[in-house]
């Protein structure tokens, strides 16, 4: 079975979201405010999941930014709004990123990058980021209507990608992303980007390290395995 397409995360897998935090707490006062958008975002998604309720990320980053307005008792313009939305089109990439895709690709590796943004904001993050020769292929989950971690998304893209789900590894720093790749038979890597524990109840992938390049190491030597 080929296993040389490995799929990526991207927003804190790939791109460091700490750049947003200087503006969210600008905005609302509190340095919480931008984990605390995120938890909300997580949590309305999978709510969404569950009682196919139909959205995209879009418009579901902007009722959460809302929300979150409402408990710090801040009121938000459309252009603020807006502001911190459009701040997710411009972050870096992690220092470890560049090189470890650039030797995966020397080694044959198809990349590709997975998240639950849309297709534009997607394309966007990955030119203004530099990393458009990193990548061979995008794929958004916005064409099915719902999110990760819906095993239905994981599917979504192996028939994208016209292979085999079990031949496919995703990388992420989520383990409730890595967990729902697992769940659907996808193959996963988990790296450590917070120090938070990973969730016990969760399905634990075989490759699990704190640094790109160590996972691309242990992906490496999997391949060199079979």
């Amino acid at each position: 079975m080929n296993n040389k397409t490995i799929l990526f995360d991207i927003n804190e897998t790939v791109l460091d979201l700490s750049a947003l935090k200087p503006g969210f707490t600008e905005v609302f006062g509190h340095e919480s405010a931008l984990p605390l958008w995120f938890s909300l975002l997580l949590h309305s998604s999978n709510v969404c999941i569950a009682t196919k309720v139909s959205t995209n990320f879009a418009e579901l980053s902007a009722a959460m930014l809302d929300s979150v307005a409402v408990r710090y008792g801040i009121t938000l313009t459309d252009d603020l709004r807006a502001k911190l939305l459009a701040g997710f089109a411009s972050l870096r990439p992690h220092a470890d990123i560049k090189p470890a895709l650039a030797t995966l690709r020397s080694h044959g590796f198809r990349t590709v990058a997975f998240s639950n943004s849309s297709l534009t904001l997607i394309a966007n993050q990955i030119k203004n980021a530099g990393l458009e020769s990193c990548f061979d292929e995008i794929i958004s989950v916005e064409e099915t209507g719902s999110f990760k971690p819906d095993p239905a998304v994981y599917h979504f893209a192996a028939q994208k990608l016209a292979e085999p789900i079990a031949s496919l590894r995703l990388v992420a720093t989520h383990d409730w992303d890595t967990h729902g790749a697992l769940s659907a038979g996808m193959q996963a890597a988990y790296i450590d980007r917070s120090g938070i524990p990973y969730h016990p109840f969760y399905r634990r992938p075989d490759i699990d390290a704190s640094s790109m390049d160590q996972i691309v190491a242990a992906i490496l030597q999997h391949s060199q395995g079979q």
